[in-house]
């Protein structure tokens, strides 16, 4: 995983109802579930879960747009 702090979403078989195709979502930061091929997101349900990093296409934003992103959640 890179530094980023969001990915898209480009799969969610399995997890439809959790994950919406397409959409930008806060990734946090868990050592432990890289191990296992795994990233820690904040979903649909506002809590965070593991899922497959396959399932995520990690993006950097500009650093304005990254603030703006974080302060209207």
């Amino acid at each position: 995983m890179t530094n980023s702090r969001f990915a898209v979403c480009i799969r969610n078989e399995g997890y439809e109802v959790s994950l919406e195709l397409r959409k930008l979502y806060e990734i946090l930061d868990d050592a432990g579930a890289r191990e296992y091929g795994q990233i820690r997101v904040i979903d649909e349900s506002g809590e965070d879960y593991l899922y497959p990093e396959a399932y995520f296409a990690f993006v950097q934003l500009p650093a304005a747009t990254e603030k703006a992103v974080v302060e209207a959640a």
